[in-house]
């Protein structure tokens, strides 16, 4: 049994390692695929390590929803074992990654529909690894078109993400709509909304990240902090956004409240990022506002049924679910609606995988789409 490389993180003392474990078990109903590239979710990935490097009582801070989880099972079974569960998972190594393309190595029982020597992509938290052989349920793998290579092919994740969101807001032909947070994920949700027909604005922090969804079709953007964001989006828009979609990443409220200003009346907000969901309730009266939370790559990802046991929800009544959206994500990038190729900054062999981590942490050079090979 040959042992693979593979990047961790022990979650109590925030930790990256890069370590060679033996390869995965390849289950009933997942396929056993030797990776060729995989895509760091810096946004997802920073938001991970930097949590992970927090105090106990920063993580606590961060994560309400864990210490309420730890608070009823120490009424239930006492502090003592509430304390033991809760070191236990921190010391639990956490793979990272979850996007990422390669070759079937080989599939189990129920797998019909894969054969080895045939390209891949796949997506998922503890399966889709940054590591050399991952071993992935077939409902979150799907073949990749000829003219599609690994590296386009390893953001299959993010563009489902991305997919999912513009599924939501059900953008028709003609329609106005901004994008506030202009990283990968926003990258590409710009070039999703342009292949349907929209006009688009785009809204960042970072001016050179307003200039490239610019160059890659948007109409028009702002500067977050450095210009009059919301007169700017009026002039694009003077009867309001007929959708708003979230793609950034921060603690603050500020994208939501500035979403709800710049939205027509009955508008749509969509919250694909990692933001705060404070509702402003005053505005979302007055305008009759909807908001929806984008759940990952679509329908499915957090079924267990669908994840583990590959249960595929009926095409009639759930038509796009996870793994179709993925699919629908790389035919957009075979036919060149998308092209994910222009956000690649970085690329490092896996042996280098920590250098990535150790740029991204610094913040000192600029990135955006980080391969590891």
């Amino acid at each position: 049994m040959v042992a693979v490389k593979q990047v961790i993180q022990n979650y109590k003392t925030g930790e990256l390692q890069l370590v060679e474990v033996p390869p995965p078990e390849l289950k009933k109903g997942f396929v056993l695929i030797k990776n060729v590239a995989s895509l760091v979710s810096v946004g997802t990935e920073k938001y991970m390590l930097e949590m992970a490097k927090k105090s106990l009582l920063g993580k606590a801070r961060a994560r309400p929803d864990l210490v309420k989880q730890a608070i009823a099972k120490i009424k239930s079974e006492g502090i003592l074992e509430a304390y033991k569960a809760v070191m236990a998972r921190l010391d639990n190594p956490v793979p990272l990654g979850y996007s990422c393309a390669g070759v079937v190595d080989d599939v189990e029982e129920g797998v019909e529909e894969f054969k080895k020597g045939e390209r891949v992509a796949c997506a998922g938290s503890g399966c889709a690894n940054h590591s050399e052989v991952v071993s992935v349920p077939k409902n979150l793998c799907v073949k990749v078109p000829e003219n599609v290579d690994f590296e386009e092919a390893s953001f299959v994740a993010l563009g489902g993400i991305a997919l999912e969101a513009v599924r939501l807001a059900n953008p028709e032909l003609g329609d106005k709509v901004s994008v506030i947070g202009l990283g990968l994920l926003g990258q590409i949700t710009v070039q999703l909304l342009i292949a349907n027909g929209c006009h688009v604005f785009g809204i960042d922090i970072s001016e050179e990240k307003v200039k490239m969804a610019i160059e890659n079709g948007a109409e028009a953007g702002a500067v977050s902090g450095k210009q009059d964001v919301i007169s700017s989006a009026k002039q694009f828009a003077p009867n309001g956004f007929d959708s708003v979609i979230i793609m950034a990443a921060t603690k603050s409220n500020e994208p939501l409240e500035l979403s709800a200003e710049i939205a027509r009346e009955r508008g749509r907000i969509i919250a694909g990022g990692l933001v705060s969901l404070d509702i402003p309730r005053k505005i979302f009266f007055e305008k009759e506002l909807e908001l929806a939370v984008s759940r990952a790559w679509g329908p499915g990802i957090f079924d267990p049924l669908y994840t583990e046991k590959n249960i595929d929800y009926p095409f009639a009544y759930a038509r796009w679910t996870a793994k179709r959206n993925m699919e629908e994500f790389l035919w957009q990038v075979a036919k060149g609606n998308v092209n994910v190729k222009i956000l690649i900054t970085h690329r490092f062999k896996i042996n280098d995988a920590l250098k990535a981590y150790e740029m991204i942490l610094k913040g000192k050079e600029k990135y955006l789409g980080v391969i590891i090979e």
